[in-house]
């Protein structure tokens, strides 16, 4: 009788991954003096929970990190240049991308580094770097590029004026360009984003605090301050994007046309928060 060897089924798996992914199965027996052998994936022999995505957690740290620390980023892209690439979503549409992240915090030398990697740069990255004849030859060939937005709601002009950040290691031609590019932008009259109404650091008090649609730990939002001395809306004790208002107690989640917040207030006191996008309306009562 012919003997046969069973194929468990996480080799059967396994294999059946690689070949949806189009790679070749070496040509071996699974019979080895009456045990199974079977292609060995990670040390533990089992295949990553994402796979074959990158882990979403890798994604997010180096967009993170590209706001400010170079060496981490150096450590993650190193090992795996395809990073250079990494885009994240934060919430509510808002797209960063790592060279974007690096651009809009002035961060030329990681912006720099991501490019060598083969990282995909911008108008904003060459506006944050002064490539002032890219600028002007990408605004006159595409009409009205200058109004658009980058990560967070950033206007094209403070992405030039975060270039600023590091002229201590710019040479005298890097920074003559780079204020040719913001003088370029700044006589466009209209490379400054969009003109919210301004908030008030009083009348910012109000509205701070954190506001619950549930019963569960984090089913709410905190509405904070940001570095940017900005509104903020985010998760319960955590990071929040920028709330730019454009209307009584009426504000936009970091220039996301299709996301509104509005406040409830009550005899000059706010009582809660709704939160709305095309799918979705949370009312959330403020807690504290």
């Amino acid at each position: 009788m012919k003997k046969v060897h069973a194929i468990n089924r996480r080799a059967s798996l396994k294999m059946g991954s690689l070949a949806v992914l189009g790679l070749a199965i070496p040509n071996f027996s699974f019979a080895n003096k009456g045990a199974n052998r079977f292609l060995k994936l990670t040390e533990n022999n089992t295949v990553p929970e994402h796979f074959p995505n990158i882990p979403p957690e890798i994604i997010a740290e180096v967009v993170g990190k590209s706001h400010f620390d170079l060496d981490r980023v150096k450590e993650l892209v190193d090992k795996r240049p395809e990073l250079s690439r990494s885009v994240w979503e934060w919430r509510f549409g808002d797209f960063e991308s790592a060279i974007g992240a690096a651009s809009h915090v002035g961060r030329r030398d990681i912006a720099l580094y991501l490019m060598s990697k083969g990282a995909r740069p911008t108008v904003f990255t060459f506006a944050m770097l002064g490539h002032f004849q890219v600028i002007k030859a990408m605004v006159e060939s595409s009409e009205g590029i200058q109004e658009v937005t980058g990560p967070h709601g950033i206007s094209l002009l403070d992405h030039a004026h975060a270039g600023r950040r590091m002229k201590d290691t710019m040479t005298h031609t890097e920074i003559e360009n780079l204020d040719k590019t913001i003088d370029y932008l700044t006589s466009l009259g209209n490379a400054g984003g969009e003109k919210y109404i301004p908030v008030s650091p009083e009348e910012q008090k109000k509205y701070l605090g954190n506001y619950k649609y549930g019963d569960g730990e984090n089913e709410g939002f905190t509405i904070d301050i940001n570095m940017r001395k900005l509104l903020s809306l985010g998760p319960i004790g955590g990071f929040g994007g920028a709330l730019y208002k454009i209307g009584e107690n009426r504000f936009t989640y970091n220039g996301a046309p299709s996301v509104i917040i509005t406040f409830d207030i009550q005899e000059g006191v706010v009582k809660s928060l709704k939160l709305s996008d095309p799918d979705v309306t949370i009312i959330a009562a403020k807690d504290s």
